[in-house]
Parts: C-alpha cells; structure tokens; sequence
C-alpha cells in the first residue's frame, strides 16, 4: 500500500467547509481607549500590551501598524486571532502561561495573512485545525480564500505566496489538524517550537517552489505525523530537529492535491527521528504507523546525518505516490539501528524511481536485501518496486484532545523587554553541512516519554 495516502474530498486542504463555517467566529474585537499608542502623532514603532491597554489580543491587532509590538500578559485567552497588519510581531511574555485556547470549538488560534509577521513565545492549543496557520491564500480582508475543496486547486498565481514569517518559541498541543502550518508562504523560520498532540503533523510546510524556509531546533511528538512537506521544494532545510512518539515521524511528499508538483530539492540534516510508534496519539488518516521517514513521489532530496532509530516498520521508506515517483534521492551518512528494517524501497511499477543512492550509511537490513549494493551513489539504480515491511497492524489512536500535554518548554530571552523582531529577509545563511550527527537525547528535556508500540 502506499505510504501515505491521501484522503479524498479534501482530508486537508486549506479551506474546508468547516474553516469557511468556523471563520464566523473568528473575533475581530474592539476597544477603545483615551490614550492611543498607536496614534497617526506616534511614528515609531509602539508596543501595544493585551490586556492593560487592549483589551483582547484582536483590539490590539487591530490597531496595531507596521512594526509595531502585540505584547501579551499571562492569561488563557478564548479567540481566534487574526494577523493582517504587515511586519507585526505578536509575543507572549510566558510562553506557558499565555495561552489561546480554543476550547475544542474555535477553528485556527493564530491566522497570519500578512507578510513580515512573527509569532512567538506563546501556546496554542485545543483548536479544530489549526494552532497557527501562516499562509498567502488571502481574501482581501485578510480571510482565507475560497475555492479549496480537494479537487480545485487554491491558484498561487491568483493569490500569490505570503513572503516573509518568523514561528518560534510556540508551543502548539492538540490540535485538530496542524500544530503549525505554513501553506503558500516562502522565506520563513520554525524554529524552537513544540509540537504535540496534532491530528495530522506537528509542523507542516506545504507548497512552496522555491519554498527558502528553515525548520530548525524543533521537538514534534506524539502527533499523527511529527512533520510533513508537501509540495515544498528547496531550498528548504528542516535541520536538527527532535521527531519522536508519533505514528510517522517525518514525511515528503508529491501531491496532486497541492499546487507545484512534483515536491524537490529539500535538505533533511542532524535530526534525531526515533520510535514512532506510539499508540496514545491521534490515528493517522490512512492508517500509517511505525514509520520513520517517509519519502512519497519526492525528487532530489538529500537526508544527511539522521539519527534514525526504534520506528518498528521501518528507518526509511521510498515510495511513488500515484505516477509520482521518488527520484535522485541520496541518503549519506546517516546512522540507523533498531528498525523493523532500516530502508525499504517501495516504488511502484507504475511510477518506478532512478538514481536513489546510498553512500555511507551506518545500517544492517533493506528491502530489497541488497539495495546497498545496488543503489550505491553516484548514480543509483533501483526502479522496481520491493518487498513490503511487514508489521502487525496500527493499533487504534485517541482524540487530540486527550493527548497528555508536553513539559515545560524553553522561553524566548528577554521576552518582556526586547524590542520587536520583523520576520525580514530570512531565513539567512544555512549550511547544513554543519548539522553532526545528532545524540539520542537531542533536546530530552522538552520532551515527554513515549509509550512505543514494539
């Protein structure tokens, strides 16, 4: 079966029937005040403080300008929060105690429709789809665009990608579909967030050609998906991240539900992707399970230095999804031990890859049994389709919002007094090559113990 199929209808397009019914909800409150920082008389940039100044977080977006600081006190806040000003930063001064909670009812926690936007120091959690959505797909009014419903595409052209965003110091648990979720959106970071408790994928970054997004210094567990790209193509580095206790760790994927396929040129670098196998987590759509990282119809992708353990199916699976097969892949240098086994090449004969290679991996078991030899870089060689991994079935998942909250999670330095941070001309330098190999207990402390399924 394929690795990870998608749903049809649109399991997770952007904008369901249920986003277009939920946006109703969305508060866009206001407060007025005697006293306006952010008066036309005000040039530079204002920190505007939720709840002392505005009352609610929207209050304060809505009055908020270019540059400006969105500065939130401690508190559990019940409204979806909208983004729409360019260049805002919006941050918590605790990132535990500020909390917008969506109570099991409200669709997104924060919507980022503007360019230039940071998001941090701050959790969202219990919401319907998503704890922060940054994405181009905009109406006028800085609402999601329409027309998404698994079959139609959302046109980049006529919406064209959000450029610009900064996610960081987020801590994202149950939510109903992504933790945080970048979609037609280029030169952005996700960087030192939690992930957890996701009814699809942790983190997701989803088309973008050429995507120029770092995810960096993540910890996604017990997700259905820790994390996902689909349709995003570099450069686009997701680098020394923690993938542990979900169901799959970490997937890449060409899909025809998205636009610019076929995904391509992704760098996946000194992550520690270790016992997906955890049944206490949401139950992934098409029932995947155990896996480590899953490469579907993905082309020219390089996975270096991958500390890939425990995931009872299998480290590593290559595999078409529909005609789309995985092409160029190379696997270099990354260390696998404890899988069912640790690579498995699974190209169908309809879409039959070429030129996937293997060179210095630390491993013992392939399927096929000798796809070290014959997928030998530089040029690679398997086209046909072998052997599938063979494991008892996925055991049933819970609700998302029965999964146990993560541990207390790393702040932001001088939340409360540094000056704002708009997301501009990022991501910056990146040199994977500078990503080691990483340790088994690759940021251990924000993490919560898994119950693996072996």
């Amino acid at each position: 079966m394929p690795l990870v199929r998608r749903r049809t209808g649109g399991r997770r397009r952007l904008v369901p029937a249920a986003v277009v019914t939920a946006a109703a909800l969305l508060c866009g409150g206001c407060w007025d005040e005697p006293t306006d920082p952010t008066s036309a008389k005000n040039t530079a940039p204002a920190t505007i403080r939720v709840p002392s100044q505005a009352a609610t977080i929207n209050a304060a977006l809505d009055r908020a300008r270019p540059g400006d600081l969105v500065l939130i006190s401690p508190g559990v806040y019940h409204e979806s929060v909208r983004i729409r000003t360019e260049r805002v930063n919006l941050r918590g001064t605790d990132r535990g105690s500020v909390v917008i909670d969506g109570q099991g009812r409200r669709a997104n926690g924060v919507m980022v429709t503007a360019p230039g936007v940071s998001v941090e120091n701050l959790t969202v959690r219990n919401h319907l789809l998503n704890g922060v959505l940054v994405t181009g797909m905009s109406d006028g009014n800085g609402g999601l665009a329409r027309g998404s419903d698994g079959y139609r595409h959302l046109d980049p052209a006529k919406f064209p990608p959000l450029k610009g965003f900064r996610v960081r110091y987020v801590t994202a648990h149950a939510n109903g579909l992504y933790g945080i979720y970048a979609f037609n959106a280029q030169h952005g970071v996700l960087e030192h967030n939690h992930a957890s408790g996701s009814a699809d994928s942790g983190l997701y970054v989803g088309q973008c050609k050429p995507c120029h997004i770092l995810v960096r210094d993540n910890v996604a567990e017990h997700n259905a998906i820790g994390y996902e790209g689909t349709n995003a193509s570099g450069p686009i580095w997701v680098v020394r991240n923690r993938f542990t206790g979900n169901r799959v760790g970490l997937t890449v994927n060409s899909d025809y539900q998205e636009a610019y396929v076929p995904q391509q040129g992704g760098t996946i670098a000194g992550n520690l992707i270790a016992d997906n196998a955890d049944p206490a987590t949401p139950e992934q759509a098409d029932g995947a399970f155990g896996i480590g990282i899953g490469i579907a119809g993905g082309q020219d992708n390089e996975l270096l230095r991958n500390r890939i353990t425990g995931n009872p199916r299998a480290g590593v699976v290559l595999a078409s999804n529909e005609d789309l097969a995985p092409t160029e892949n190379r696997l270099r240098d990354n260390t696998l031990t404890g899988n069912g086994v640790d690579i498995a090449y699974r190209a169908s004969v309809r879409a039959p890859g070429r030129g996937n290679c293997l060179d210095g991996n630390t491993l013992s078991t392939t399927l096929p049994t000798n796809l070290k030899s014959i997928a030998a870089c530089p040029h690679g060689h398997p086209e046909a389709a072998g052997e599938s991994p063979r494991t008892d079935p996925a055991p049933p998942g819970i609700p998302f919002l029965d999964v146990a909250p993560p541990p207390a999670q790393p702040q932001l330095p001088d939340a409360a007094t540094a000056p704002a941070a708009p997301a501009d001309a990022l991501p910056g330098p990146v040199d994977p090559g500078r990503a080691p190999l990483p340790g088994p207990d690759l940021f251990a402390d924000r993490s919560r113990p898994t119950t693996a399924a072996r």
